[in-house]
């Protein structure tokens, strides 16, 4: 920004790192260990990322894992070295059990609570790939029955947790369609206002990556559920043009290696903070600073890092 110019507002900036579909056979660059995860989220932070959002792989294979000591060597690492505010997984590998007990493990400041289930195979990506490092990456990504399972009974008995453990959910709607489960579960206070809403956009069987469709979405979103602040992440070469438009809309960003392996066209990107390097640049064309994280915990209403468990 110019020497004397007023910021018009703040972002929140979230690094999503490495997730649970991307896997090393796509990239040389994806964190793929603890050691890697944290060493990414604390770059992204330190290139203005708020918050990192954490998922968990295995030392020797990068494989996604539920294993908590895993979770704990991340997060743990992750909160030594930076203020940023860690928001984990409770859509990543397991089965239902597994998938919710960093909460009340942990008691985050933020974790995620997605609201509809989903196709979650990958063939469409396995289509292209020649080779690969692992036997389970072969596996998981031409794997055509996958379900991504998030029942009423799973939003019910997630949010009871968040609630227990002053976590505040983080609202995945993958479809427009899922605006009314969001509506549900605030007529039955499983959750309570002030919502968090993230809108992931561009996933196989849900909601594409497109500047109608996040219009459309975001408009009919406050007319079911009124006020809320929010964030976008679209997965693939959409993320960097649907960030841009969600700037513009007012809304918070969210890139990373989970959603995307690219930092420009035909690039792979290095690090997660080379996707936040780009957004904070293209944010302070518009008079747009990022929020940092004690912003972000003022802004999202969170109970403060001394206040987890980890």
């Amino acid at each position: 920004m110019l020497e004397g110019e007023k910021v018009l507002r703040k972002v929140i900036i979230t690094a999503a790192v490495t997730g649970q579909g991307p896997t090393p056979s796509m990239s040389d660059y994806l964190p793929a260990t603890p050691k890697q995860i944290a060493d990414d989220a604390v770059k992204a932070y330190e290139a203005g990322a708020a918050i990192v959002h954490v998922h968990a792989r295995k030392h020797e294979t990068g494989e996604p894992t539920p294993d908590l000591n895993v979770f704990r060597e991340i997060v743990s690492d992750i909160k030594s070295r930076c203020n940023v505010v860690i928001n984990i997984t409770t859509g990543g590998a397991g089965n239902e059990k597994e998938r919710i007990a960093v909460v009340p493990e942990f008691k985050p400041e933020l974790a995620t609570l997605n609201c509809g289930s989903l196709s979650g195979t990958m063939i469409h990506v396995g289509e292209r790939m020649k080779s690969f490092k692992f036997a389970w990456e072969e596996a998981r990504i031409k794997q055509e029955d996958l379900i991504f399972p998030n029942t009423y009974k799973m939003m019910r008995e997630y949010s009871q947790i968040c609630k227990e453990n002053d976590t505040k959910p983080e609202i995945e709607i993958w479809d427009s369609g899922q605006v009314g489960a969001v509506e549900f579960m605030v007529m039955r206070q499983y959750v309570s206002k002030p919502l968090h809403v993230q809108f992931v956009m561009g996933g196989l069987s849900g909601m594409p990556a497109t500047p109608g469709t996040l219009v459309f979405v975001y408009e009919h979103a406050r007319k079911v559920l009124g006020d809320f602040t929010w964030s976008v992440a679209a997965v693939g070469k959409d993320q960097m043009p649907i960030a841009a438009v969600t700037l513009a809309l007012g809304g918070h960003v969210r890139v990373g290696m989970e959603d995307s392996l690219w930092a420009g066209y035909g690039r792979l990107a290095r690090s997660s903070a080379e996707q936040v390097s780009r957004v904070v640049a293209m944010a302070q064309q518009m008079s747009i600073v990022p929020a940092t994280p004690d912003e972000a915990r003022e802004m999202l209403g969170l109970k403060g890092g001394d206040k987890v468990n980890f």
